[in-house]
């Protein structure tokens, strides 16, 4: 991956810095922007970092030295309405405007030669994604990390469920003044965030927690994919606009996994030259913070080896070098996709995200009728279900299955909900949860792709959730998570208009379980879980049917999932040869 030594820009050592510039934007508002600047005798590229968690935090000045120290300029914002810029703060909606007009700002400047690279991680790869399709002349390149693609289907709601916990910390709570304020884990039990989710009604959960947040209260009134949310520019719907090289990176345990992976294939398949031909992704076995740059091997219960680390910051670099500096670093002529394959605990590259190739298995859940948690009947294998009686089990939202690991969001030292990859006994001990799972296998499988479950359910609710769990289980029993998924049943045939469930009918589930690449190793075994909450990560479903979030009150839903031959209940993975 890393390109001939002494290729790459070297370290400057001096760095000339002018704090709190006041950028104009076409409304007249401006937003205050800490330039640095190393010491050349011509203009440089620039980096631009825009972000909503102060430009002068100690994270985002090392990365401006980092660049600074390498014949890079970086120009560094606050985004309005945060910190020391001026305007109002209100998430998504100024992104696109303000980022193209401090690039055209930045572009005209004495100290740059015109081209501009962009960088940062989350809302400060939003942002980037944002201003791309309106084509700044001087946006050469954008390494956004752990970005977005759509801000309901990846970031507020996921298959219409509402991600709790990380809006009540990010929106209600840290975001919702002009500064951080933020909700210490410390704090007494009664003022704790692992407290603060059981607060009901959800509509009142930001005056609970000490804050009155309009972008709570407007989240919560907007549960259906409807024009508030189309008016934000979402950049799905404009990947034709899209004209700039982008190196995507994410993590398989990242909350926008997702979204990372489906704006380098949205690009390539609507974008423009030279954007089109020149996305790229790295993903490796992270959670958000993207394994602090590529440099650790552990990630929740898993050390996945030295093979797992990568230097994400000299990624940027190579990148930047090329587009910005015209150096040939080698990273064009590298395959577009390099994903990091778990459990086999290699990296696999590829010229396409699916890889070309993959092969899409189905595996049936069977049971004869007591698949209720790790002790239960329930197998999994690649054979068509015949006659069998189907599963049930009551989901009571009073005590909701827990949240262990997964794809959440951001860190657990500021979110009480643990991430990445965790032993899921504990939740498989519980009756409210199915477990479907395969004999051990002779040889290995590598699953590397896409993945999704079409469940086959009724409820005695007017409304319910379904969640699926993708799983890998060693040997010695422990059961790591790979991927997982929700649906929330109102939603099951349209994002815009939700529509309640017949009482006993059933129904067909498409759950999307987003991505994965794992290895199930030579005696492992496959397992597939399946209930009807994740909490805290997801919100509790109260089956009532009632407008969303003016619940206080939760009643029982009792579940049905059937397995046989006109009801084939299944999880579809995408089978690569191993070690191709």
């Amino acid at each position: 991956m890393a390109s001939a030594p002494g290729s790459l820009s070297q370290p400057v050592q001096e760095v000339s810095m002018r704090f709190d510039v006041k950028v104009p934007m076409r409304d007249g508002v401006a937003l205050s922007t800490d330039i640095y600047l190393p010491a050349m005798d011509q203009p440089v590229p620039m980096v631009l970092i825009r972000t909503p968690y102060n430009n002068n935090n100690e994270a985002i000045v090392q990365d401006c030295m980092y660049f600074a120290t390498r014949g890079y300029g970086v120009a560094t914002q606050d985004v309005r309405g945060r910190w020391d810029s001026d305007g109002d703060w209100y998430p998504f909606v100024h992104e696109a405007e303000d980022g193209f007009d401090t690039m055209e700002w930045i572009g005209q400047q004495p100290w740059c030669n015109g081209n501009i690279g962009t960088a940062g991680g989350s809302y400060v790869a939003m942002v980037q994604w944002q201003a791309a399709p309106l084509r700044s002349r001087f946006l050469k390149a954008m390494v956004p990390r752990v970005g977005y693609s759509n801000f309901y289907h990846n970031w507020v709601y996921t298959g219409g469920a509402f991600q709790l916990a990380f809006n009540l910390r990010w929106a209600a709570v840290q975001m919702s003044t002009r500064t951080n304020q933020v909700q210490y884990l410390w704090l007494p039990a009664a003022n704790h965030l692992n407290t603060l989710h059981w607060h009901l009604p959800l509509s009142t959960m930001d005056a609970k927690a000490g804050r009155a947040s309009q972008v709570w209260q407007d989240w919560i009134a907007h549960p259906d994919y409807d024009d508030y949310w189309r008016g934000m520019r979402p950049v799905e719907a404009h990947y034709s606009e899209v004209a700039v090289p982008a190196y995507g990176i994410g993590g398989w345990y990242d909350v926008f996994l997702q979204s990372t992976l489906n704006n380098f294939m949205g690009v390539r398949a609507h974008g423009r030259p030279p954007g089109k031909k020149h996305q790229k992704i790295i993903i490796g076995p992270w959670i958000h913070d993207c394994g602090h740059m590529g440099l650790d091997a552990h990630t929740g219960d898993v050390d996945f080896g030295n093979a797992a680390r990568v230097d994400l910051m000299a990624e940027h670099v190579r990148w930047f070098d090329y587009w910005l500096k015209g150096k040939d670093t080698g990273i064009a002529e590298e395959p577009p996709v390099n994903v990091f394959v778990m459990g086999a605990n290699r990296w696999r590259q590829a010229e396409d995200w699916p890889i070309p190739g993959t092969t899409y298995v189905p595996y049936y859940l069977h049971s004869q009728g007591g698949a209720n948690s790790l002790f239960g009947d329930g197998v999994l294998d690649t054979k068509p279900a015949a006659a069998e009686p189907p599963d049930r089990y009551t989901h009571d939202p009073e005590q909701p299955v827990p949240t262990v690991g997964g794809s959440t969001c951001c860190s657990e030292d500021v979110t009480p909900v643990s991430m990445g990859p965790r032993d899921q006994q504990p939740v498989e001990w519980r009756p409210d949860v199915l477990v479907y799972t395969s004999s051990p296998l002779a040889d290995d499988l590598e699953v590397t792709g896409p993945v999704s479950m079409t469940l086959f359910a009724a409820s005695d609710a007017p409304d319910t959730d379904f969640t699926a769990k993708l799983v890998d289980v060693y040997p010695d029993g422990a059961a790591i998570n790979v991927a997982q998924g929700i649906i929330r049943a109102r939603y099951r045939d349209s994002w815009e208009t939700p529509s309640p469930l017949e009482p006993g009918r059933v129904y067909e589930y498409r759950i999307d379980l987003w991505s994965t690449s794992n290895c199930f190793r030579q005696g492992h075994r496959i397992r597939v879980e399946v209930a009807s909450s994740n909490f805290p990560q997801f919100d509790r479903n109260p089956n009532t049917g009632n407008p969303f979030g003016q619940d206080a009150v939760l009643r029982k839903a009792r579940q049905t999932v059937h397995h046989d031959a006109e009801r084939p209940s299944h999880i579809v993975l995408p089978v690569v040869p191993s070690g191709e």
